[in-house]
């Protein structure tokens, strides 16, 4: 496996590969791997002949306040883990690299996908991924990029995006890994405290909770309901604070208050725990 740092090196690196006749996979990732990182490594060498790790903490997407000065770092870690997944290059360009000094572009998908759900608490958050993103397809140009279903909501930006720009790569999602308890995994897992982390795992049972109830009949399909089985799941911890929960439209996260048979739906939810933030969800989809 390489390291590579510049964009001219990776596109010769690439050409001396074989780019022209072999497919190409790529994992954008901010680094500091895990499991779920790992996953997505795994099914991109499934199915290409080569793939490219992306190991960039994006500046651009973080907001006044966010935790981009802290954010974990480990590149030497990050390329044995990469590499023992079946990753054949990692690309760990520096800001510079990415963004010119008088960079003045920017890639921004408008409308309710981008304005709601983490977009509220993040306004800057999805111009700052879907600029990082398309500047990464332009310069890697894979036929193939895999995203978490935990970053939902990202995931669908980035396909709106690709659509809209008719960028010729598939976007694939991958499903969420989770702990032995039901909880997301996370870079940001390593904040929590050890009583925020016993609390964290609410998330994903009150998530569980509503799939129980829309699968059963219990909770019908009636999103309000449904969302206040996950709200009084979580709100049971002393130590969470709930920013969102809801239940959209899985493809174009248009609010919705009735889950239709034929169309699935997202519910996904972000809390609090102190400093940390925390994302997970669940589809709601009928079976068969």
């Amino acid at each position: 496996m390489k390291l590579i740092e510049t964009e001219a090196e990776l596109r010769e690196t690439l050409s001396q590969m074989g780019r022209k006749e072999k497919s190409v996979g790529l994992v954008p990732t901010m680094g500091c791997l895990h499991e779920g990182h790992l996953s997505l490594i795994r099914r991109a060498k499934q199915h290409n002949d080569i793939v490219v790790v992306s190991v960039f903490v994006n500046p651009a997407q973080f907001g006044p306040g966010e935790d981009f000065e802290k954010y974990p770092r480990n590149i030497e870690k990050d390329c044995e883990l990469a590499e023992s997944a079946g990753a054949d290059i990692v690309f760990h360009p520096d800001a510079a690299n990415i963004y010119a000094p008088d960079a003045s572009t920017k890639v921004e998908v408008e409308g309710e996908i981008t304005h709601k759900l983490c977009g509220v608490a993040r306004p800057i958050h999805f111009k700052g991924v879907a600029t990082v993103v398309s500047i990464l397809f332009n310069i890697v140009q894979p036929d193939r990029a895999y995203f978490g279903q935990k970053d939902a909501q990202q995931a669908v930006v980035i396909k709106r995006m690709v659509r809209d720009l008719h960028i010729p790569v598939e976007i694939v999602v991958c499903p969420i890994v989770r702990e032995a308890d039901g909880l997301a995994l996370s870079s940001r897992n390593r904040y929590l405290s050890g009583e925020e982390r016993k609390e964290a795992v609410s998330l994903s049972r009150g998530l569980e909770a509503a799939v129980e109830c829309f699968s059963t009949g219990a909770g019908s399909r009636n999103a309000f309901s449904l969302k206040k089985v996950i709200t009084d799941e979580i709100s049971k911890k002393q130590l969470a604070k709930i920013e969102y929960v809801e239940i959209v439209d899985a493809e174009t996260l248009a609010d919705t208050s009735f889950i239709e048979p034929d169309r699935p739906a997202l519910a996904a939810v972000a809390v609090r725990f102190g400093n940390t933030r925390l994302i997970d969800n669940k589809i709601l989809r009928d079976r068969g």
